[in-house]
């Protein structure tokens, strides 16, 4: 049974993974005529869809383009998140975790028999902290301009990751491998194969999104999810709170 519920696993962990889509592999400043261009690769049924007419907006005075760009880069960034976070559930919900200990004192990784977000409650504040500077790093690094990654609404690529920069501009110690394509793998790559690929990874994250929420609505609201009636198991927590204690209100409560 393991081995068919990792079998399952593997599979749906590739079908979700960001493809390598290689450093031009968007338009610059994309219009919204590009969008509709766009849609009609990612879904021909649909096709363009914006009834809040975002493609027109203009955030914060830096105009239409840059507008575009900002939006188009969230979607990514979302997708992406969401390909982890459904990975991760599945994976937490059949029991797998790391066989090593979670922290120094021997607290193994939580099983919280196969609940996905009471494993997440019972992780310690000390690690989700970690965690979050982590996150956190990551996305100031990715608002980074440099030489060879514009920003996404300075011209830069939508979804594009700054390469780690090591010297007295950037990291100060070497940092042998990048966040995106450590390997090398996608440079060699065709403009045809990485754009097909981008339109892979933004169909399987929009997938991701609605299958976490998915899940998260199906334990917490019962019988909003016909199909997973009985499939997940109830959750009485609250799954948008990343700690136990109000850190930020505790302060004013009393």
């Amino acid at each position: 049974m393991k081995t068919a519920v990792f079998a399952t696993l593997a599979a749906t962990a590739a079908a979700f993974a960001p493809s390598q889509t290689g450093r031009a592999s968007t338009s610059v400043s994309e219009t919204k005529a590009d969008l509709e261009v766009l849609a009609k690769k990612l879904n021909p049924i649909v096709g363009f869809y914006d009834p809040l007419n975002l493609a027109e907006a203009d955030f914060w005075g830096q105009g239409n383009e840059a507008t575009i760009g900002f939006l188009r880069h969230a979607e990514i960034k979302h997708g992406r998140v969401a390909m982890f976070a459904f990975v991760g559930y599945i994976a937490h919900a059949n029991g797998f975790k790391f066989p090593w200990a979670m922290q120094m004192d021997g607290t193994p990784f939580p099983d919280a028999n196969g609940n996905p977000p009471a494993v997440w409650d019972a992780v310690s504040d000390d690690a989700k902290w970690q965690i979050f500077g982590l996150v956190g790093f990551l996305e100031f690094w990715s608002e980074l301009s440099t030489p060879s990654s514009k920003h996404y609404m300075r011209g830069g690529k939508p979804g594009d990751f700054p390469d780690f920069v090591s010297g007295p501009e950037g990291i100060p110690h070497p940092v042998p491998f990048n966040f995106y394509d450590p390997f090398g793998w996608s440079k060699n790559r065709s403009e045809e194969a990485k754009a097909s690929g981008l339109v892979k990874e933004i169909n399987n994250g929009r997938a991701a999104m609605l299958g976490i929420f998915g899940f998260l609505c199906a334990q917490t609201i019962p019988g909003s999810v016909p199909l997973l009636s009985g499939v997940v198991p109830t959750y009485s927590g609250e799954v948008m709170a990343p700690f136990s204690t109000n850190y930020i209100g505790e302060p004013f409560i009393n």
